[in-house]
């Protein structure tokens, strides 16, 4: 296999439409997620219209086991990743405390502790090799805290923060780490968690605008790729850093709530 990806949640949303951008490049892939049916036919598609090899693993990421056994499955199967794009997560929308704990304990699973992992075991081997692109998948909701998404909002600025920290650490090598940090997406997360309902998600982008972004900048090597967001939007996120916490707390309760 050449120039391989490694993209996890490739079943849906944002980590298909990478996988058809990687595809589309001439790049093989490896494909990530629960829906054992959903990889093959998107490794059918990908392998029928671009001429690529499709490797897939179906796997629960939110499991504590499961980032180890997929790098030891894709080392095993003598696989060289050489981009990493982490993409699998979830929300949930809920005062916390009324919430089910099990979900939150998976959410940071999966949003931070498999992304953690993955990037680490990857990354010793793009050290090896003085070479790779790492993209994490955040969130502009990593930019504040967040009332009735309060765990989602917060695994978003480990991720974004985690991100850009390694970015520096690599400095002196030839490997890139870039956050991607879409606004309201049109995926299946948006349903799934809820959110499809709040206030925030009343005007979406798609999910292949968001994915072009987010690729074009890793692979330019961008650190921050801020993306789906109108002009107003980009004008309220630059005020937070200077507007009192109370009101950005309010502001974002308001923006998070269930019609």
């Amino acid at each position: 296999m050449k120039k391989v990806a490694l993209i996890t949640g490739a079943s849906a949303g944002i980590g298909t439409e990478l996988a058809k951008i990687h595809a589309e490049k001439g790049g093989d892939l490896v494909i990530v997620a629960r829906r054992k049916d959903k990889l093959e036919e998107l490794k059918k598609e990908l392998e029928e219209m671009y001429g690529v090899q499709v490797y897939t693993i179906a796997k629960d990421l939110s499991k504590s086991e499961a980032a180890l056994e997929l790098y030891d499955e894709v080392k095993k199967q003598g696989i060289e990743v050489e981009y990493l794009l982490n993409n699998a997560g979830f929300g949930g929308q809920g005062k916390f405390h009324e919430r089910k704990w099990e979900d939150d304990l998976a959410m940071i699973q999966l949003n931070i502790v498999t992304l953690t992992a993955l990037t680490r075991f990857f990354l010793d081997d793009m050290l090896k090799r003085n070479k790779g692109k790492i993209l994490n998948v955040s969130s502009t909701a990593s930019f504040a805290p967040g009332p009735l998404q309060a765990v989602y909002f917060a695994t978003k600025a480990f991720v974004t923060f985690f991100s850009n920290a390694i970015s520096n650490e690599l400095n002196d090598t030839n490997i890139t780490v870039t956050a991607l940090l879409p606004g309201a997406t049109e995926t299946e997360f948006a349903k799934v968690s809820g959110m499809d309902k709040s206030i925030g998600f009343q005007q979406t982008v798609s999910a292949r605008s968001v994915a072009e972004d987010g690729y074009k900048g890793m692979m330019k090597g961008k650190m921050d790729v801020i993306s789906g967001l109108t002009f107003m939007q980009k004008l309220m996120l630059s005020f937070i850093p200077i507007t009192p916490k109370k009101l950005i707390l309010e502001q974002m309760r308001k923006f998070n709530a269930v019609n």
